[in-house]
């Protein structure tokens, strides 16, 4: 096979083209996140942490910057109404970018105290906002303000839109990071990446299944990510979750099994599906972002 792959299962060759090719479309960043594609106007989105920016790649190849003054903006996502959901380190705040362009804040603390660095966020067809609340944002002065952090735990909380009330959902963890619903929204995946600073922490993706709509459990190990660590990932429409590594993207079907790998010439921090026929990955690298078209899509949530 042609392309930038590693093939460990045959299934993965049904999941990627022939004869495609890696794709730069923009670099010179200091470290990128939170990518997130929005169809309605045909571009990716994406932060430069320590930059305090999120740019705007268009189809047409242009790149712009969408915000400036982003408060360290890391994970963003999109809600059903279209509108931009993003983790402000600065701020150690949730917040909502309205289609007038104002900003709401949607969490910044919890029990009365601080939130510690919001990293990645999710949205639940029901309309639920999902985030991971490390200390990666105020860890030193480069991706937020150095802080001494308030909440007791790096808690996975759930925020219910309708009345307010924020929610720890799972908070067994040395460093949450990134967070996606399995395709039936009944499994919740998150990275582990605490052996960022602790070497004794496992290199993992846990998952805990979803009761009741709103809460976990049975947490368990879902798979070893090497080289590297998880951080952020996707799940497709066949249930396959395509995480970052320090190598590239890999692809690993809904039992944790390795697929294959696509390589990438930078460290993996992040990846959404996109593009016009939401046939490509976006992946966010260190210093630049890459695209390459797949043989897959999206998971797309139940109807509420």
């Amino acid at each position: 096979m042609n392309g930038p792959y590693e093939i460990f299962d045959n299934r993965f060759r049904d999941l990627v083209l022939l004869n495609v090719s890696l794709r730069k479309l923009s670099g010179g960043h200091l470290w990128t996140e939170g990518p997130v594609w929005f169809p309605a106007h045909q571009c990716l989105l994406f932060s430069d942490i320590p930059n305090q920016k999120i740019y705007r790649w268009m189809c047409d190849g242009t790149v712009n910057v969408f915000r400036d003054h982003s408060s360290f903006a890391n994970g963003n996502t999109r809600d059903a109404q279209g509108r931009l959901i993003s983790c402000q380190h600065g701020t150690r705040s949730v917040t909502r970018t309205e289609h007038d362009g104002t900003i709401t804040v949607l969490a910044d603390q919890f029990e009365g105290k601080p939130l510690n660095s919001p990293n990645d966020v999710v949205v639940k067809s029901d309309g639920s906002v999902w985030f991971t609340d490390p200390t990666y944002g105020i860890l030193s002065d480069y991706e937020g303000y150095k802080s001494t952090p308030e909440q007791r735990h790096h808690n996975v909380f759930r925020l219910d839109t309708v009345t307010g009330e924020l929610a720890s959902v799972a908070h067994d963890f040395a460093q949450p990071n990134g967070l996606a619903f399995s395709r039936d929204e009944k499994r919740l995946y998150v990275a582990e990446s605490g052996q960022s600073h602790d070497d004794t922490v496992p290199s993992v993706i846990r998952v805990y299944d979803v009761v009741g709509g709103n809460r976990l459990e049975n947490g368990r190990d879902f798979a070893a990510i090497e080289p590297g660590l998880p951080d952020g990932f996707r799940v497709d429409c066949h249930d396959n979750v395509w995480t970052s590594a320090a190598d590239g993207v890999h692809c690993l079907d809904a039992n944790g099994v390795l697929l294959g790998k696509i390589l990438v010439p930078e460290t993996v921090s992040n990846l959404t599906f996109g593009g016009p026929r939401d046939n490509e990955l976006l992946i966010t690298a260190t210093t630049s972002v890459y695209a390459i078209h797949v043989n897959t899509a999206a998971a797309r949530g139940p109807k509420t």
